[in-house]
């Protein structure tokens, strides 16, 4: 997308204000399709800063992590957690993972997460 979706926009900011961490969407990006629920960025970078700390490989990443984050400009980035790559009827990582995408890269979007079966 040249100019971001406002009203993608607006519900990223509604995250953003703290009020809910509940708020369940899938995007199509780059022509991959994540589905999962949307995280405050300062919760997701925490959530990624404990992971990356809790490794003795990569533990020195975590600091890029704690950054604070800018509160006065509109959002730029969605932040997923419990996320997962679509890919046929399968979903990666099964467990769900941790993932940021820019709005401006999506261009298509529905409220919700779709499910997803082996069968």
């Amino acid at each position: 997308m040249s100019k971001p979706d406002e009203l993608l926009v607006d519900i990223a900011t509604l995250v953003e204000s703290g009020r809910s961490n509940q708020m369940s969407l899938t995007v199509v990006t780059n022509g991959g399709v994540i589905t999962g629920r949307l995280a405050p960025e300062a919760v997701w970078r925490k959530r990624v800063s404990d992971v990356l700390t809790d490794s003795a490989r990569i533990g020195e990443f975590s600091a890029a992590f704690n950054a604070p984050v800018k509160k006065d400009e509109p959002p730029t980035h969605l932040h997923f957690h419990v996320a997962r790559i679509l890919q046929g009827t399968v979903g990666i990582p099964e467990t769900g993972g941790m993932y940021r995408v820019a709005i401006a890269d999506v261009s298509a979007w529905t409220v919700g997460d779709f499910s997803y079966s082996d069968h």
